[in-house]
């Protein structure tokens, strides 16, 4: 269950019920961290708090109320996720993406400082390729239900149980479960193989489990937010997998609104050597009449290509991801686009899927060089004028393609010049979903964390408040603004540059006390 979501109430009565909600939650939660997890007194711990960069303002308030009112910590510090992904990887400057739940963001840092108005996002993220492989398990996934007693298991043939896989059977922890521990990213195809196939193909007779009623494929898309996540960690631990020797994809015709998913999947197919997964899952509470759990045969084509939802671009509110870094690199300055394509760091938890990385370095590639060859389809202005020229969206960025090397890319290509060479593969081996908490024990011990807020000048704030302090208006009532001390890019003027040597602020001493990492 998250802490919070981002859909906040717009009634102040709501919102007003939503925050009381927010505040036991986080004060639960950071209580078992310290007192659990830590086994530590908060009050001689300074903490410094890892941030999303675009974290919610009044989140931040609320962190900061609970750990300074309730939990009486000297100190906060606010440091950015990705700078301290950043440290972890020995660098100071470079260009981060953190692939997460909900979003996938690009951060430009360059001499440690964050270029906070270049950074770019994409809704595509591991959210999305959850409710992607959802919907691919639902439309060519096969369920075996549980036998009605043991001489049904031996006498009745697996392919005469096999049945289209019930909405219910697909929960959050399963579809999570099979995502982190089936799928994985393959290859990109060929141009030459992409191509539409017929849906019916003669050659492969395969046995095809008995389908339900049609339905649409977003009816097959849609994601249930209400379904209970009743698979336990216990079962998830004791979920056993074998492999199947043929692949159990229906192709024996298109149903309706299938002619294309079909078509894809036929070709996917042909190009997949990934195997069959039997994955043990809890029966639906209609079909509890069996012995035992139910198998859900995920095919070897899902598991290497539910992830290519990731890589296909083309659209403007939904960027891929490598579309995503490369605009980044076209907003920042021009002499710092060859320092910063050279510095790529990877983070999050959708990069822990293998082959994520290395697919990554190859679309950046393709999309900067696919963007040349795209024919133009616009006419001519005037008649007997020639064709305008396509449009090259990455003509900036193509001189810098041999330069584009991934820090944390556990299978380099062989580098196409110097810095390409220093740079690939060259940071420590931690996983991309750790980075963040391993800068953040960097800056913690070298006590070279983000803006510190004690709480001295907390209380100082809560004693005397701000007058000019901004009042949110709304047509129902008055709702405060959070606090001015928090640090916040989003209300505070960007300096155009580095500050002069005769205004630069003196260096701030920190007393030397452990410091604890806490991530929001």
């Amino acid at each position: 269950m998250s802490l919070w979501t981002l859909n906040r109430a717009t009634k102040p009565a709501e919102r007003e019920e939503e925050d009381k909600l927010l505040d036991v939650r986080l004060q639960a939660s950071l209580r078992s961290v310290f007192h659990d997890s830590l086994l530590t007194d908060p009050k001689s711990r300074k903490v410094i708090l890892v941030e999303h960069p675009l974290l919610p303002l009044y989140i931040k308030d609320t962190l900061a109320r609970i750990l300074f009112d309730n939990l009486q910590v000297p100190s906060i510090s606010f440091a950015s996720s990705h700078l301290l992904s950043l440290l972890a990887a020995g660098r100071i400057t470079g260009l981060v993406l953190d692939c997460g739940h909900l979003e996938s963001t690009v951060l430009p840092i360059f001499s440690s400082r964050p270029l906070f108005p270049q950074l770019r996002t994409t809704p595509l993220a591991g959210s999305r390729l959850s409710s992607h492989l959802r919907a691919l398990l639902l439309l060519f996934g096969t369920y075996l239900p549980p036998p009605t007693s043991l001489s049904a298991a031996a006498n009745i043939p697996a392919a005469n149980r096999s049945t289209r896989v019930p909405e219910e059977v697909l929960t959050d922890s399963v579809i999570e479960e099979a995502k982190t521990r089936c799928c994985f990213v393959g290859d990109a195809l060929d141009a030459s193989d992409v191509r539409m196939m017929s849906p019916r193909d003669d050659s492969t007779e395969l046995d095809l489990p008995p389908s339900d009623p049609a339905m649409s494929e977003s009816e097959f898309s849609r994601v249930s937010a209400d379904i209970d996540s009743n698979f336990s960690s216990q079962h998830a631990a004791s979920s056993g997998y074998s492999v199947v020797s043929h692949s159990q994809v229906n192709s024996d015709g298109p149903r309706p609104g299938e002619s294309h998913l079909q078509a894809l999947a036929t070709m996917y197919t042909r190009h997949s050597t990934a195997t069959d997964l039997h994955m043990r899952v809890d029966p639906p509470p209609s079909q509890q009449t069996g012995t035992g759990q139910g198998t859900l045969i995920i095919p070897g084509w899902i598991r290497e290509r539910a992830a290519e939802v990731l890589f296909e671009g083309g659209d403007v509110d939904e960027s891929s991801v490598a579309e995503v870094v490369l605009d980044s690199l076209l907003k920042v300055p021009v002499d710092l686009r060859k320092t910063l394509a050279s510095t790529i760091v990877v983070v999050g938890g959708t990069p822990m899927l293998p082959g994520f990385i290395p697919r990554l370095h190859a679309e950046l590639a393709h999309a900067i060089m696919s963007s040349s060859s795209a024919p133009s389809s616009r006419p001519p202005s005037r008649p007997g004028k020639q064709r305008p020229a396509p449009y090259d969206r990455y003509a900036a960025l193509r001189p810098l393609l041999p330069y584009f090397a991934i820090l944390n890319n556990p299978l380099p290509q062989p580098p196409a010049s110097g810095s390409a060479s220093a740079n690939a593969g060259r940071a420590p081996a931690f996983t991309p979903a750790t980075m963040a908490w391993v800068g953040g024990s960097l800056a913690g011990a070298l006590k070279t964390g983000g803006v510190e807020v004690p709480r001295e000048k907390w209380d100082a704030d809560e004693a005397e408040p701000d007058e000019d302090e901004a009042v949110v208006v709304l047509p129902e009532g008055i709702l405060r603004s959070p606090k001015s001390i928090i640090p916040d890019w989003t209300r505070t003027p960007l300096s155009a540059g580095a500050p002069s040597v005769a205004h630069a602020r003196p260096q701030v001493t920190i007393l030397a006390a452990a410091e604890t990492v806490v991530g929001a």
